[in-house]
């Protein structure tokens, strides 16, 4: 791939866009922007859900440059410029009483996404209420989540101690197999999304909407879920403060996510000189 000819950028956001404040530094918010002023369009990809991700998709005003969020690792896409939802994958409304009753009898909360809320079965959980700081959302409890919830649903978190909460995803892959895909995003979440959601499959999708390739792609993370999207992409980067296994799947390790790792890769792959 010649200089200059990467059109998009794809971009995890916790401990990759922003830093440990959750905040995009000035100097990746300038590179970002001078990027997107020469054409190329940047895709937040996130397993935030949608209300979780506006903020920074305002922030880099990607309803003006045509940029793209996929929310809910790609179960959901959604145009900034035009608002259209291009993908939008639900979870069975009959595995919602199951996940529920599997969280509570292990003494684990759950929680879910309604308009710009988080349901769950417990307002004060710490668990809950970090999700709750990561996506700047309110929280609602539920006193009776299975009947209370309005579905379809696009993703459920279950939420406690690493240690059982590791213990209840290895029993949930091989009771949903084929019907939830479960894994954890942290030690103490557990992601439930439909079958099949995969950032590097939306991407595809994506791009066949541009009438791109994923020579033209570059993609950014830190995350296990970012590892399919890191391979996918034409130069797939991952940040200084992601795992060894991540770091193994990508073509470039930029700088940490506190120390402009995302800057360092527009400015390196996508600002020479034209």
């Amino acid at each position: 791939m010649q200089q200059n000819q990467y059109k998009v950028i794809v971009l995890d956001l916790d401990g990759t866009l922003t830093n440990d404040k959750k905040e995009i530094t000035p100097r990746t918010k300038a590179a970002l922007t001078a990027a997107m002023e020469q054409g190329v369009r940047v895709v937040l990809a996130s397993g935030r859900p949608f209300y979780g991700i506006t903020a920074l998709a305002e922030e880099l005003d990607l309803k003006r440059y045509g940029g793209f969020i996929m929310a809910f690792n790609g179960g959901k896409i959604i145009d900034c410029a035009s608002g259209e939802v291009i993908c939008n994958q639900k979870l069975d409304d009959r595995t919602i009483p199951l996940l529920y009753r599997e969280a509570k009898e292990n003494a684990m909360e759950i929680l879910t996404y309604q308009g710009p809320e988080i349901v769950t079965t417990k307002r004060d959980n710490k668990y809950v209420l970090t999700e709750a700081f990561i996506n700047k959302m309110q929280v609602r409890q539920l006193d009776d989540f299975p009947s209370e919830v309005v579905t379809p649903l696009n993703k459920c978190l279950i939420v406690g101690d690493p240690k059982p909460l590791h213990q209840l995803e290895l029993r949930l892959k091989a009771l949903l197999r084929g019907k939830v895909d479960v894994y954890r995003s942290a030690g103490f979440f557990l992601e439930c999304v439909p079958p099949g959601v995969d950032k590097s499959l939306s991407l595809q999708m994506l791009l066949d909407r541009l009438h791109l390739t994923r020579e033209e792609v570059i993609a950014c993370g830190d995350g296990y879920n970012d590892i399919t999207m890191i391979r996918f992409a034409g130069l797939g980067v991952a940040m200084a403060n992601a795992t060894k296994e991540v770091q193994d799947a990508a073509d470039y390790v930029t700088w940490s996510n506190e120390e402009d790792g995302v800057a360092h890769v527009v400015e390196k792959f996508m600002l020479k000189e034209r």
